[in-house]
């Protein structure tokens, strides 16, 4: 099942990262390796994952802030984290962020693959495939060719159409928030990108009324919410 997983792992210690990276393909899980916590974001943001391990002490963004930020995006995806550190408060901070568990450095490679195994079943993320056809309310959503099936067509999206909707699909009926969603499609979020992603939502809101019980609220302040009925 592990097979299915496709893993995030940030570290910058290059020889730990492609250590860990190694042994965690030849147990049969697609890892993709990021060297800091900036590049882990702009690959997160750029990918498609259901699992993610980050160290805390990186550059540029550290574990903590990553993960945060992540969770505005996803709201189930499971973390680990790796720390030299093994002190109360980081723990407990950690935990705060929406960590589903935390290993403490030195570890063995028997026992990261056994906490990865355990957290995606409890997760349920050991079922969730890569890839594959969903289904928005009664439209059928294919994400990997960019295709929405309505009223017995099927309409092309736009890039920034697919991010978007694939963001308010993975977050149903839970809050995309504004301002993490424009960095993760834009790359900014200014007060221009804002109007411009007003004008794809309302797009979308177009492309998804043929079933009356599919909502995309305006949650003020906020962001966006995915409403199925």
């Amino acid at each position: 099942m592990e097979k299915k997983l496709a893993v995030l792992l940030a570290e910058d210690d290059v020889n730990l990262g492609q250590l860990l990276s190694t042994y965690l393909k030849s147990k049969g899980f697609n890892v993709t390796l990021a060297t800091d916590g900036q590049i882990a974001l702009d690959t997160f943001n750029s990918g498609k994952f259901n699992f993610c391990i980050f160290d805390v002490m990186m550059p540029k963004i550290d574990g903590f802030s990553l993960a945060k930020e992540v969770r505005e995006l996803d709201k189930k995806i499971p973390i680990l984290f790796l720390t030299a550190k093994d002190m109360k408060e980081d723990k407990l901070e950690g935990f705060a962020t929406g960590a589903d568990d935390y290993l403490t450095k030195p570890f063995s490679m028997e026992e990261l693959v056994a906490r990865i195994n355990a957290i995606a079943r409890r997760t349920g993320s050991d079922e969730a495939e890569v890839a594959g056809d969903l289904f928005v309310g009664t439209i059928k959503y294919e994400p990997e060719l960019r295709l929405l099936h309505t009223e017995g067509e099927a309409k092309k999206l736009t890039t920034k159409e697919n991010q978007l909707l694939e963001l308010l699909v993975k977050n149903k009926n839970e809050v995309l928030d504004r301002q993490a969603t424009l960095r993760a499609v834009w790359g900014d979020d200014n007060y221009f990108n804002g109007r411009s992603m007003d004008v794809y939502i309302a797009k979308l809101r177009k492309l998804l009324k043929e079933d009356p019980n599919i909502e995309i609220m305006n949650i003020h302040g906020k962001g966006f919410k995915l409403l199925i009925k």
